[in-house]
């Protein structure tokens, strides 16, 4: 079976990926769903919300402000690695992530569609203005834009739709892939996980890489049942 991706992958020439939490958990930060993602007495689906935002700003960065400590003490892993290194021998790449974390910034990848926004940006909720900022701690819990106004994360919440035209570019990537690789992801999160039936009915091959099958693992050409950091450098 890595023979065939292996062999797939070298023959390709336009290749599109989608990541999930499970890759960024090879990096030590806990998963979404994962036990290990709880925080104080709350769970993150209660926190993640425009309407937990509203209820308790401070409650919701402070708990962002956690996530971006553990997160800032991370370091992209072997698969994030490989991938920005597999972007520079294709001609035709997009990497669709669903995790928030940069670390496929870090790691050097370059065609990111980033599905669920951005951990290290914050937007007003008053003016709209959107920027960067890696501090970690925060010095100012909430922290406030430029304009005075309530600052908020720079992601996607429960309930909110993904920023404009970004499904249509992944769905244009995966349409258009010769092989479409699925990356440490439960499979359960939609839209995102549409994007493999979408890839396969559009004669992508897909490869699953993940430590334990998933829904989609009968249906794509190629399951690989492995750790991405230990699996993927050896496709390459």
């Amino acid at each position: 079976m890595i023979g065939q991706a292996r062999e797939w992958l070298a023959q390709a020439a336009s290749v599109a990926v989608l990541t999930g939490a499970g890759i960024s958990a090879e990096s030590g930060i806990p998963t979404f769903r994962g036990a290990g993602g709880l925080w104080k007495n709350y769970k993150p689906e209660d926190l993640a919300t425009a309407e937990a935002f509203g209820r308790d700003p401070r409650l919701v960065w402070e708990w962002y402000n956690w996530r971006r400590e553990l997160i800032a003490k991370a370091a992209p892993n072997p698969a994030h690695l490989a991938l920005a290194q597999l972007e520079t021998r294709k001609p035709r790449f997009t990497l669709i992530t669903q995790n928030v974390d940069g670390l496929h910034d870090r790691a050097g990848s370059r065609r990111i569609l980033k599905l669920h926004g951005d951990i290290w940006r914050m937007r007003c909720t008053v003016c709209g203005a959107n920027w960067p900022d890696r501090c970690a701690p925060l010095p100012r819990i909430p922290p406030h834009c430029h304009c005075g106004g309530l600052a908020r994360p720079g992601v996607v919440w429960f309930g909110e739709p993904l920023p404009d035209g970004m499904m249509n570019e992944a769905e244009h990537a995966a349409a258009s892939a010769e092989v479409f690789l699925v990356i440490g992801t439960s499979a359960v999160v939609y839209p995102a996980a549409g994007l493999v039936p979408y890839a396969r009915q559009s004669g992508a091959k897909v490869i699953e890489i993940n430590p334990e099958s998933t829904p989609f693992s009968a249906m794509v050409g190629c399951a690989l049942q492995a750790p991405a950091g230990e699996l993927l450098p050896k496709l390459l």
